[in-house]
C-alpha cells in the first residue's frame, strides 16, 4: 500500500493552504482532487461547452459547476484544481471581531459558539492576504475610475449613510506587485513558478471571474498556494475522487479513492462513468478538505468506522445569508448615464451593515456578470418579466442556476429585452443567517434540512437595504426568482463537522482536529460552526494555516520528546499472534526514456528522449511468504511521471520481483512491471529490471541502482514482452539522495515486525554476498 506523510482530500481554500504549508515543511504530500485542472484559456465558454460544464461522473460529465438540489434550498459549489477559487467572486474580506460570537443561543436549542478569536486568526490572515495579493480594486487609477457600478454603490451608501468599502480582491490588475495597473498586461510569474505552464495577464474588467478567468488574472489557488506545494514536492492529483475513509491499522489512516477517466475530446458519443480502482494509500495524517458537502458527506458515510465522532456532526449547516437580488434599469446617482455592470470584475465594493438594532450583521456587494452577455441579452425575446421567471425555473431545472457563480445564465433569462443589458445591477448579500440546519444522509445520499424561515429578520434586513439601493438609482428591485418561494441559492455552505470547545458542541477542536481522532483534521467550510457573514474564502484559509502551525509545532515537539523518553515510536504495529506480518518501503527513481527505442541498452532509433520518474509503495504483504517463494513478489503502487504519458499518473497495478533467478547461478534480477493509463486513456506497461551479476563489488551500486526501462503498449504480462509494441525504452536511476530517504521509510505491520525486518535485511545482503563475493580464481 501507498504510503505518505499527509493526505489533503480537495484543493480548495483549506486543502491548498494545508498542502503548501506541510510540504514546505517537508512532509511527503498527496492532494486528492477529483476535478480537473484549469489552465488560463480552458474554461468553457462556448454553448456547447457550457453544456458539459458541470459534475456528474454518472453522466458522464466531469466539468466545473457541481449543483446541488435539495428540499428547501439549492447549491453551486466547484470541481478543479483550486476547488472554490476558481468560480468565487475573489472577495477577501475578514471575518469581522464581533462575528466571533460565544454562546449565542439557536432557535431550536444549543448555541453558535467561536473556539477561536480574531486576534487569534489576524496573523493568519495577514499569511494568506500576502500569499494570494490581495488588493483593491484601483478606482483611483485611470482606465478604472469610470466604473460605473463602483460609483454608483459609492453614492447610494453616501446618501443612505451607509458604510462603503473596496474590499482586498484575489485579482492581479498589475503585472508584478507594486507596479502600476493596466488592462492585459503580461503577469510576471511568483518565484515558485508557474503551475499550467500558460502565460498570465493582468484584468481585463470583463467580468467573467464566476465563471473562470481565461487570462489568469484571477490570483486562483492553482497559480498560487498549489503551485507553491507542487513545487515544494506536493504530489497534486486531479480526477481522484476520495469514496472512503478509515483509521489504520497500527495508526493513521486509510483512504479508498478512484481516479476518473473523462471521455476523449475525439470520442463523440458520451458514455457513461468510467474510472479505475478503487486505490488506497495510507497516511500519518488525514486533511479533509473537500468542501462542506464533500468532507460531511464522506464522515456521515463512514461514521461507522469512526465510533468516537461527536453528535455534532451533520449540525450548525448555514448558506452564510447569500442572497441575490437585480436593479433593472438602474442608473448612477445622477440618473443620466446607465450603469453597465459587465465592466469589472464581478465583485469591486461592498456595503457593511453591523449587528444592531436593526438585525444581524451583513454585506451587500455589487455583482457582475460577463461582458458577453450583453449580446445574448440583446438578442433575447423573453416577453413579460413572469414570462421570464418562468423560463429561468425552467433553466434552473435543468441545472443551470446559480448565484455567485454563472451569473450570465441567470440574468440573460430575467433582463430580457435588449434596452437592459447595460442598466442591470446584481446586488449579492450575505452575512449572519441561523446556522440551524442539518445534514444527513437519506437514501445514502446526502440531504439538507434547513429553511430560511428562522432566518426572516436577517433577510428582510438585507432585502430592505437593497430596495433603498434601487431607489437611490432609480431602479426597478427584483427579487431572484427562488425567492419568490423563500427557497434560498448559496454558494457558501458552512457547518456540518463544526469546531467547537469540547465533543459536545462540535466535531473539531479550534485547531481542525478531529475529537478523538488524533491526526485527522478538518479544513474547510464545514468546519465552521456558524456563518462566517463576510465571503468566507479567507477565513477558511486562515484556519487551514493555524492548523497546519499547529501540525508541524506538535511534529517537532513529538521529535524533541523521543530521545527524552527513550521510546521512539516503533516503525511497526503488534497485530496478533499468527496474523502475517507485512513489510514496505517507498522508492523513486528518474531517469529518460528515448521514443522509438526498443532495447534500453541499444542507441538506435530517435534522438528524442523524454524524462521518467516514478515513486512507488513497494509492500510485501506477508514478509515470510516473500522471502521463501522463489519470486519473491510483492505489490508496487504509487505513480509514473513522464510527459509522453501526458504528466504524473497513477499505477493501476503493479508488481516487485527481488532477485529472481537469472540465466546463471550469478546473476539475479529485480523486476518491476507497473500498469497504467496515459492522459488519453490508453494502457501503459512499465516494464523493468535490474541486472546484478558477479563482478567486482565496485559494480554493486551501478547494478542495483540502474533500471533498465521499456514503455510498453497495452497492459502487458509477465512474459509478454516480446510480442507487445515498445514505445520507447532507456535507463531510470536511484540517486544517493533517494536512497537515503528510501532507508527512512521501511515499516512492517504485524506480530512479528522487528524480526520480519531483520530477516528482510539478512536475505538482501546475504543475497548481494552472494552474487558479489570473491570467487576462487577471479
Amino acid at each position: 500500500m501507498e504510503h505518505v506523510d499527509a493526505v489533503v482530500v480537495g484543493s480548495g481554500f483549506g486543502g491548498a493552504v494545508a498542502a503548501y504549508r506541510l510540504a514546505e515543511a517537508g512532509l511527503s504530500v498527496v492532494v486528492l482532487e477529483r476535478g480537473r485542472p484549469y489552465p488560463p484559456g480552458s474554461f468553457p465558454r462556448s454553448p456547447s461547452e457550457l453544456g458539459q460544464a458541470f459534475w456528474d461522473p454518472s453522466e458522464g460529465l466531469h466539468g466545473l459547476f457541481d449543483v446541488w438540489s435539495f428540499r428547501d434550498c439549492d447549491s453551486v459549489v466547484s470541481s478543479g484544481l483550486g476547488g472554490g477559487s476558481l468560480i468565487y467572486a475573489n472577495v477577501l474580506l475578514r471575518k469581522e471581531e464581533s462575528w466571533f460570537v460565544r454562546d449565542e443561543p439557536l432557535p431550536g436549542g444549543g448555541h453558535e459558539s467561536w473556539p477561536v478569536t480574531r486576534a487569534d486568526l489576524d496573523p493568519h490572515y495577514d499569511v494568506v492576504e500576502r500569499m494570494i495579493g490581495a488588493t483593491p480594486y484601483p478606482l483611483g487609477h485611470p482606465g478604472y475610475d469610470d466604473t460605473l457600478k463602483t460609483l454608483a454603490m459609492r453614492d447610494a451608501a453616501a446618501e443612505l449613510g451607509l458604510d462603503w468599502r473596496l474590499p482586498p480582491l484575489a485579482v492581479s490588475f498589475a503585472p508584478s506587485p507594486g507596479a502600476e495597473p493596466g488592462l492585459g498586461l503580461p503577469i510576471v510569474d511568483p518565484v515558485y513558478g508557474n503551475a499550467h505552464g500558460v502565460p498570465r495577464r493582468t484584468c481585463r474588467l470583463c467580468g467573467e471571474c464566476d465563471i473562470g478567468c481565461n487570462d489568469g488574472a484571477k490570483n486562483s489557488l492553482d497559480h498560487t498556494y498549489l503551485a507553491a506545494a507542487r513545487r515544494n514536492g506536493a504530489d497534486l492529483r486531479t480526477l481522484h475522487e476520495v469514496r472512503a475513509i478509515r483509521p489504520s491499522v497500527g495508526g493513521g489512516y486509510d483512504v479508498d479513492y478512484v481516479e476518473h477517466m473523462p471521455r476523449a475530446e475525439n470520442e463523440d458519443r458520451p458514455r457513461r462513468e468510467r474510472w479505475t480502482g478503487p486505490h488506497t494509500i495510507s497516511c500519518d495524517r488525514l486533511v479533509l478538505a473537500a468542501g462542506t458537502y464533500g468532507t460531511t458527506s464522506l464522515l456521515l458515510k463512514n461514521r461507522a468506522r469512526f465510533p468516537r465522532l461527536s453528535e455534532a456532526l451533520g449540525t450548525r449547516y448555514s448558506g452564510n445569508g447569500d442572497m441575490l437580488s437585480f436593479l433593472l434599469r438602474a442608473k448612477d446617482r445622477t440618473r443620466t448615464r446607465p450603469i453597465n455592470a459587465s465592466r469589472g470584475p464581478v465583485i469591486t465594493s461592498a456595503i457593511r451593515l453591523a449587528d444592531g438594532d436593526e438585525g444581524r450583521g451583513a454585506y451587500i456587494e455589487d455583482g457582475g456578470y460577463p461582458s458577453f452577455v450583453d449580446f445574448l441579452v440583446e438578442g433575447a425575446n423573453v416577453g413579460s418579466e413572469l414570462g421570464r421567471a418562468a423560463r429561468f425555473l425552467l433553466e434552473r431545472l435543468r441545472g443551470i442556476v446559480t448565484h455567485d457563480t454563472n451569473l450570465s445564465a441567470e440574468i440573460a433569462g430575467l433582463i430580457g429585452p435588449g434596452e437592459l443589458s447595460g442598466s442591470s445591477l446584481p446586488l449579492l448579500g450575505m452575512g449572519r443567517d441561523v446556522p440551524d440546519g442539518e445534514l444527513r444522509l437519506r437514501d445514502g445520499r446526502l440531504d439538507v434540512v434547513w429553511t430560511a424561515e428562522t432566518s426572516e429578520e436577517y433577510f428582510d434586513r438585507v432585502r430592505s437595504t437593497m430596495r433603498r439601493i434601487s431607489d437611490v438609482l432609480g431602479a426597478e428591485y427584483a427579487d431572484s426568482p427562488s425567492w419568490r418561494r423563500k427557497r434560498v441559492m448559496t454558494v457558501h455552505p458552512l457547518g456540518g463537522a463544526p469546531m467547537g470547545r469540547h465533543p459536545g458542541e462540535g466535531v473539531c477542536d479550534a485547531y481542525g482536529e478531529v475529537f478523538g481522532h488524533p491526526g485527522l483534521y478538518i479544513a474547510d467550510g464545514a468546519a465552521m460552526p456558524g456563518p462566517v457573514g463576510a465571503n468566507p474564502a479567507l477565513t477558511i484559509a486562515a484556519l487551514s494555516d493555524r492548523m497546519s502551525t499547529r501540525i508541524l509545532e506538535n511534529r517537532r515537539t513529538a521529535a524533541l520528546e523521543v530521545p527524552r523518553a527513550k521510546a521512539a515510536v516503533p516503525a511497526w504495529d503488534a497485530g496478533s499472534p499468527g496474523d502475517p506480518t507485512s513489510l514496505w518501503f517507498v522508492e523513486e527513481m528518474r531517469g529518460s526514456l528515448a521514443v522509438g527505442r526498443s532495447d534500453p541498452h541499444s542507441r538506435m532509433g530517435t534522438s528524442e528522449a523524454g524524462q521518467f520518474m516514478f515513486r512507488l509503495t513497494i509492500t510485501a504483504d506477508d514478509v515470510q511468504r516473500f522471502l521463501t517463494e522463489p519470486e519473491h513478489q510483492a505489490r508496487a503502487e504509487g505513480w509514473i511521471e513522464a510527459e509522453m504519458c501526458g504528466g504524473r499518473r497513477p499505477v493501476t497495478s503493479g508488481w516487485f520481483n527481488l532477485f529472481v533467478p537469472g540465466d546463471s547461478p550469478d546473476r539475479r534480477e529485480m523486476r518491476y512491471r507497473l500498469h497504467f493509463w496515459d492522459s488519453e486513456n490508453r494502457p501503459r506497461t512499465l516494464a523493468g529490471w535490474k541486472d546484478v551479476h558477479h563482478g567486482p563489488p565496485t559494480r554493486l551500486w551501478l547494478d542495483t541502482s540502474t533500471l533498465y526501462a521499456r514503455l510498453l503498449e497495452g497492459h502487458v504480462e509477465e512474459g509478454a514482452d516480446d510480442d507487445a509494441k515498445a514505445i520507447a525504452a532507456g535507463t531510470l536511476h536511484i540517486l544517493p539522495t533517494d536512497l537515503v530517504k528510501m532507508l527512512t521509510t521501511f515499516r512492517t505491520a504485524g506480530p512479528d515486525g522487528p524480526s520480519s525486518l531483520a530477516r528482510f535485511c539478512g536475505f538482501f545482503l546475504g543475497e548481494l554476498w552472494e552474487i558479489y563475493r570473491p570467487r576462487h580464481g577471479s
